[in-house]
Parts: C-alpha cells; structure tokens; sequence
C-alpha cells in the first residue's frame, strides 16, 4: 500500500514539530526545575586562629583567600572578617563587607567605631548597629566556634543593599 503524499507530509510535518518541541521544551523544562536539584551548600569553617590570641576590647582583621569555582573556571578571592572579643570567651565575627555595597571598611581607633569610606557608614563595636550613614542594616556577623583553643567562623557572603539579612548562594 503506498503512502499517499498528503498523508506523507501530515506525518512528516508532525514529526518535525515534535522534534522542534523537544529540542525547545527540553531545555526550558530543565532550567525551571533545576533549582530544585542545587546541591546544598555545606559551611565552610574558617580558621582563624588560637582564641587566646586576639586583644579584648580591640578589633582584628583576619584576611585569607578562598577557592572559587564558576562552571569550568577556578579563581581565587580575597575574603575578609573582623573579630572582636571582650573577654577571649564569646567572640563576635563581623564580615568585612559593609551591608550598603559590599565596600570594605576599616575600624577607626579614635572614635571607636567601624568605618565604611564608600558613603560614610558607622556601626558601633560591639553589636555592629548602624550608628549613621545609608547601610540598611547592622553588619553581617558570622556563626563561631571554639574547638581546642582554636577560634573558627562560618564565612558566607550577604546581599548588599537590602534590609534583610540574604545569604548569597
């Protein structure tokens, strides 16, 4: 029985759609759900140093580098925290980016508070409240432990310039 050449090209216009769909649908379907398969991102603990180590009542910057991966490229990037103590027990571990626009700030000895240069920010010491300036919200402080004398903290990045608190993947 021979094809009649309508019905050749009803079935060959089908298929072609078909095969259009999928080559478009495929994709898409995968890029809506693959959120749902990210893998969870473990914390990464920072060593610090020993916890006996750092001045009470005065700031510490610790910098260190830190591995990062983007698809195929591996990079490194400078991170960098400030840690403060009162009594070498209960540490307090700021993220060295200023929540306004990720600047990073320093401590000013004289008046003793934190110092964003980008805009002007002031946050107090000990809680890193917003004492003036735009930054929407206190300074981003991390999770600590202390293990063996050794004080360490889970550093994670924070979205800039908004008033919640949203850590960035």
């Amino acid at each position: 029985m021979a094809l009649a050449r309508r019905t050749f090209f009803r079935w060959a216009t089908g298929l072609g759609a078909f095969v259009s769909a999928a080559l478009v649908g495929v994709p898409s379907v995968r890029a809506f759900l693959a959120p749902l398969a990210r893998k969870v991102k473990r914390t990464s603990w920072i060593k610090l140093g020993e916890a006996d180590q750092f001045e009470a009542g005065a700031p510490t910057r610790f910098d260190f580098a830190e591995s990062v991966n983007d698809a195929w490229v591996e990079t490194r990037a400078l991170r960098g925290v400030w840690i403060y103590t009162d009594d070498n027990e209960k540490f307090t571990v700021y993220n060295a980016h200023c929540p306004h626009l990720a600047c990073s700030y320093g401590f000013e000895k004289e008046k003793g508070v934190f110092h964003c240069p980008c805009h002007h920010g002031l946050f107090e010491l000990k809680t890193g409240k917003v004492l003036g300036g735009p930054p929407p919200r206190a300074l981003d402080t991390l999770e600590t432990k202390v293990e063996d004398g050794i004080l360490y903290a889970a550093y994670q990045d924070f979205r800039a310039g908004v008033a919640e608190k949203v850590a960035v993947a």
